[in-house]
């Protein structure tokens, strides 16, 4: 890989989403006053919005520039996993995401996990799976879920039922997850079994 395809746009963009996620929890577990305010919880939700729209724009200017790189196809699907968890752990952990809401975030993680390992035994026999655009979607859901539960207690003072709008869309992305997680599983089953046999 050049030199300067690892220092691209579309990489730093990456390094960039990847740099968000302790920033993120800082927000909310951080030392001092700010730590946990409606300021805090504001400054989380800018820098999620902001690495979120980066998972867009990194793909889509490697491709536009071709600029595509083996260091920014491993690292892209990363630090989508890498943001999307560490939200939804800070998340149950300060009790935004509680009770049968939990369910959703263990469905939503439990897939990038099934989906990450089938993708990489994948990988080994030379097979590659498509992103679906239902995927995409999903992604997009689970994107927007996450951002007006970031706002929280914060949102509710200009937007009554923030938390309950996040938690639907968390739902909603939970039950897409499923399929999409589903629909993978089937298209890697049968190169899984040749290989078996």
């Amino acid at each position: 890989m050049p030199r300067s395809h690892a220092y691209s746009l579309p990489n730093i963009l990456t390094y960039g989403r990847i740099a968000a996620v302790p920033m993120v929890v800082v927000c909310f577990f951080g030392e001092g006053k700010f730590s946990g305010s409606d300021a805090a919880r504001w400054t989380a939700v800018i820098l999620f919005v902001l690495a979120s729209i980066t998972d867009f724009l990194d793909g889509y200017l490697a491709r536009a520039w071709d600029q595509q790189s083996s260091i920014g196809r491993m690292l892209d699907p990363i630090a989508d996993k890498l943001l999307v968890a560490a939200c939804l752990l800070l998340l149950a952990a300060d009790g935004t995401i509680a009770g049968w809401s939990l369910w959703a975030a263990i469905v939503i993680l439990c897939r990038e996990i099934l989906v990450s390992g089938l993708r990489e035994y994948l990988a080994e026999l030379k097979v590659s799976v498509p992103v679906t655009r239902l995927a995409k979607w999903k992604t997009t859901v689970q994107l927007v879920a996450i951002g007006f539960l970031l706002a929280g207690p914060a949102g509710e003072r200009y937007l009554p039922g923030t938390t309950l709008i996040g938690l639907t869309l968390l739902w909603s992305a939970a039950l897409v997850t499923l399929y999409t997680g589903y629909d993978y599983f089937r298209a890697g089953i049968g190169h899984l079994f040749e290989d078996e046999s």
